[in-house]
């Protein structure tokens, strides 16, 4: 990020690492514009009701399903066997689709009535000190020139300019990556 702000000194770092943190809270997660995960994050999320069809996991990439579990008639939580459903994907996203003989468990009558735990967002390739990050560049890239935005453009207003508060640029490199909520 420095060599982006084109500074070396150090003066600044709790602001530009306050200011990273600002673009991926922005990006990333369930309140993120993108509607993905970014890095590699555990998410859970609950159902009223389990179709056999599909359940859908709202954030995007998703790498792998954790567990499937919901609460049986006496409102016992109980864990649905891997072998019983499939992580698969669609235009819309992903979600857990069951085997075509899996019979529906009677569910408690209290809500959420299941849940899928998952790991979503861009898988990392490595660890320190070759780590490597599989989140695309173009993504990358606007959270560069985001933060070079609000670093240049510290206040709301700006007199005698027009500032706008995200650069065309960062708007087209990210709208190929942001995703539709479906239900």
């Amino acid at each position: 990020m420095k060599a982006q702000l084109d500074i070396s000194y150090t003066e600044k770092d709790t602001l530009i690492d306050g200011l990273i943190a600002a673009a991926t809270t922005h990006l990333d997660g369930w309140t993120g514009i993108l509607g993905q995960a970014l890095c590699e994050q555990t998410w859970r999320q609950d159902y009223d009701s389990v179709s056999l069809h599909c359940m859908r996991l709202p954030l995007f990439p998703v790498i792998s399903i954790t567990s499937v579990k919901y609460k049986d008639e006496n409102g016992v939580e109980q864990t649905i066997d891997p072998a019983n459903y499939s992580l698969q994907t669609d235009d819309l996203s992903s979600y857990v689709q069951f085997i075509s003989t899996y019979d529906l468990p009677t569910l408690y009558t209290e809500l959420p009535r299941a849940s899928a735990t998952y790991k979503a967002g861009y898988a990392d390739a490595g660890s320190s000190p070759n780590f490597t990050s599989t989140v695309p560049d173009a993504i990358k890239q606007a959270m560069l020139l985001l933060v070079r935005h609000w670093f240049d453009n510290p206040t709301a207003v700006n007199v005698g300019n027009i500032v706008s508060p995200m650069p065309f640029a960062v708007d087209a490199l990210l709208a190929p990556f942001r995703r539709i909520q479906v239900c």
